[in-house]
């Protein structure tokens, strides 16, 4: 406190309380609103300003700037104050050691958010929090500035704090909007590109910077400050996509997935350069896609992530596309490319856990107010990190208002939700005596399911087309059955045990096949029981399970005709199709992503002719009806031969909605096979339409000389039959003649 004392009524009206005053001066004030601004007082109506470091405060007329007044200064360092004869709209010019400023004060504006926003924050049923929260650049009363919000309802005071005022926490403390929980204030004269936190005096006492859990964008890592967006409408080209992406979506259509870690497809300069732009990857990378057949790219978590070793899977800012990239502007230009290319976009999303970085939602208010509380139910073991608390209605209406914002707002087609086992169930991973039971005693997570039913129901509604897919490695029932039936209502689920078991069977070598050909028919048993995308995903290539490529038994010739053969019988048996960057050109090292994939493998023929194979079966599985019309139904796969052990030879139908029958037939063994009969339904002409053995495609070139003839010698079932030769590690299709 200063010397001076107040010896007049003016003096006196001016100055503020003790602990007024020596709240500011700490920065421990919780609602500065309620003494900075203009204030009416029985000698009038008296301004003040709070401003550490300043020299000195001028009042200047908002409309023709003139001066006023000057402030006095009083009791403690950067307070100023001064009655003024009206409360006329005005502008502080502010002497700073290192110059002047010109602003408005924004203790002078009136309450911001309405209470239909803070209603609905309140219930968690807030659809457009990206809008509505974080950094909102607008025009308020003529004055164009940032309008800030922030959920923390136990904090003790939140600032906002940045460049524009030094960092200095109690420059701009914000206003408290019961019972909602949310601070707010608007700070004019700022614009797009400020980067920001917030100062939380939290309700333990401690003081701390946080990044906004809403953010539209941040800073690229490692720095990890918050940024205002610019949040000017995106010019949009998409809109015959938009309004045809349902049809795309349906279990009778093609969907076959690229997925793609955006940091390591391609670098600058090889594997320790920089990153490609959004822009970039739509110069290069949207071609590729296309031109190799596949229907969608999905993309690793693109969210804001301080760890770039997490490949997204730990994001900070689920409402921030990374920073790494470029902005907010060009990642929708790359959604809006690919529509234009006729490419869907798949985004990974992560609601199942969050990272403990201090500048982060952990403990974000002094109170577990994201995560749950106790550790048994809000710490991730295995991954340590925390774990929303979806049984909270805020923290419920975050994560679908993180969901709506891409879907929405960046127009992406489909969300494949990460971990869902993980969120599933109270016990996962965690052992006896280290969990919660739900309050019936079992261990489903109640809220969980709650939250995902919920998810997959607004979605439907809200962003009629797109779709939601569940990475999910259980039983659990129902996954893809509408809510309405009980079910979480997802659009597809990951067939993880598809995964696991061709893998493993594609591992051992020929010899040993024949003990584990049902590795490759169970995962028939339950193919239709919910809609399935097979993925062979970046998680099988990673932490020392080597590549795709390196799984395959045998010198260089039989890994390469395995690995054609496996491919070839993943995009011939029910499921829609997912195959992770880098497999495609069959890259010897295991993925990582500090590196980008091994391109000048493509100058070697064999490398080339993956890719080639691969582009053809894309073409393949759009073109033949067969191929994708009856993923999701038992009346589109029928068994010709599933039990030729001996041989390690496998045959089956694939029948369109039509009828229109195609024959899938595997010889999993170097031995080719002549004379090899099977049951077809038609007699006559069938043609070889595809051999993984081609020589184009780095094989034997041992095949049927294009066409064969069924007799009507009944067998397997069928009315007719015909005569195959088998060519080693690979897999024909055929369709009758009559059929084309």
């Amino acid at each position: 406190m200063n010397d001076m004392t107040a010896g007049t009524t003016l003096d006196r009206a001016l100055w503020l309380s003790e602990d007024d005053a020596e709240a500011l001066a700490r920065g421990t004030h919780r609602n500065p609103f309620s003494v900075l601004g203009i204030h009416e007082t029985d000698e009038g109506n008296v301004l003040r300003v709070f401003l550490p470091g300043a020299l000195g405060v001028d009042v200047l007329d908002r409309e023709d700037g003139t001066l006023r007044c000057s402030l006095t200064a009083i009791q403690i360092p950067g307070l100023f104050a001064a009655q003024l004869p009206h409360a006329a709209p005005y502008t502080l010019r502010i002497r700073w050691p290192r110059g002047e400023q010109i602003t408005e004060d924004p203790y002078s504006f009136g309450l911001l958010l309405g209470e239909m926003d803070l209603y609905l924050i309140g219930e968690g049923n807030h659809r457009n929090l990206g809008h509505c929260l974080g950094a909102q650049p607008m025009e308020v009363d003529g004055v164009e500035g940032v309008r800030f919000a922030v959920w923390a309802p136990n904090a003790r005071r939140v600032s906002v704090v940045g460049n524009f005022n030094s960092w200095d926490g109690r420059r701009h403390a914000m206003r408290l909007r019961h019972p909602a929980g949310v601070w707010e204030l608007f700070v004019p004269r700022l614009g797009p590109g400020e980067s920001y936190k917030y100062e939380i005096l939290d309700a333990q006492g401690a003081l701390g910077l946080r990044a906004d859990p809403v953010a539209l964008a941040t800073e690229t890592p490692p720095n990890t400050a918050s940024v205002v967006a610019d949040t000017r409408p995106f010019t949009w080209h998409d809109e015959e996509w938009i309004a045809r992406r349902g049809e795309r979506h349906e279990p009778n259509r093609p969907i076959s997935i690229y997925e793609v870690h955006a940091a390591s497809w391609r670098k600058h300069g090889g594997d320790h350069g920089e990153l490609y732009s959004w822009r970039e990857l739509a110069e290069h990378l949207i071609p590729y896609v296309t031109e190799m057949g596949f229907t969608h790219v999905e993309l690793l978590p693109i969210m804001e992530h301080p760890f770039g070793g997490s490949w997204g899977y730990q994001p900070l800012s689920q409402f921030a596309p990374s920073g790494r990239f470029g902005s907010p502007a060009d990642f929708a230009h790359f959604v809006d490319e690919c529509h234009r290319a006729g490419l869907g976009v798949i985004l990974d999303w992560v609601p199942a856990h969050f990272p403990t970085d201090p500048h982060g939602l952990a403990r974000f208010d002094g109170t577990a107010l994201y995560e749950y509380e106790h550790p048994f139910e809000g710490f991730h073991q295995d991954w340590d990190t925390f774990i929303y608390n979806l049984g909270r209605r805020e923290v419920h209406g975050f994560m679908l208002a993180s969901a709506l914002h891409w879907l929405r707002h960046f127009h992406v087609d489909a969300l494949r939700v990460d971990a869902v086992a993980s969120m599933l169930y109270r016990n996962y991973s965690r052992k006896e005596g280290e969990w919660i039971p739900n309050k019936y005693g079992g261990h489903e997570n109640l809220e969980a399911i709650d939250f995902l039913r919920h998810l997959n129901e607004v979605v439907a509604e809200e962003v009629p087309g797109a779709v939601v897919i569940a990475e999910e490695s259980t039983a659990w029932p129902g996954v893809t059955q509408p809510t309405a039936e009980g079910g979480l209502g997802f659009a597809y689920k990951w067939n993880m045990g598809w995964m696991h078991d061709t893998l493993e069977y594609i591992s051992k070598d020929p010899v040993y096949r024949s003990y584990a050909h049902h590795d490759m028919t169970f995962p028939m048993v339950y193919a239709f029981s919910e809609h399935f995308v097979l993925p062979i995903s970046h998680d099988e290539v990673v932490h020392g399970k080597g590549s795709l490529i390196g799984k395959m038994p045998g010198d260089e010739w039989q890994k390469f005709a395995n690995l054609r053969a496996y491919l070839s019988i993943m995009w011939s048996q029910p499921g829609k199709k997912l195959l992770f960057m880098g497999c495609e050109i069959a890259q010897w090292r295991e993925w990582s992503h500090d590196r980008e994939l091994d391109w000048s493998l493509l100058s070697e023929p064999r490398h080339d002719g993956i890719r080639r194979l691969l582009a053809d079966l894309n073409r393949l599985y759009v073109d033949q009806p067969a191929l994708h019309e009856c993923d999701s139904e038992p009346r589109g796969f029928t068994w010709v031969v599933g039990n030729d052990n001996t041989n390690s030879v496998f045959a089956w139908l694939r029948w369109s909605l039509s009828g229109e029958p195609l024959l899938v037939v595997a010889n999993m063994t170097p031995i080719p096979r002549e004379g090899y009969r099977l049951g077809v339904p038609h007699t006559g002409e069938w043609e070889e339409i595809f051999n993984s053995d081609a020589e184009c495609y780095g094989g034997s070139n041992m095949g049927n000389m294009g066409r064969v003839m069924a007799d009507d010698t009944p067998l397997h079932g069928q009315g007719a039959s015909l005569e195959l030769t088998l060519p080693p590690l690979a897999a024909i299709l055929l369709r009758p003649v009559e059929a084309t």
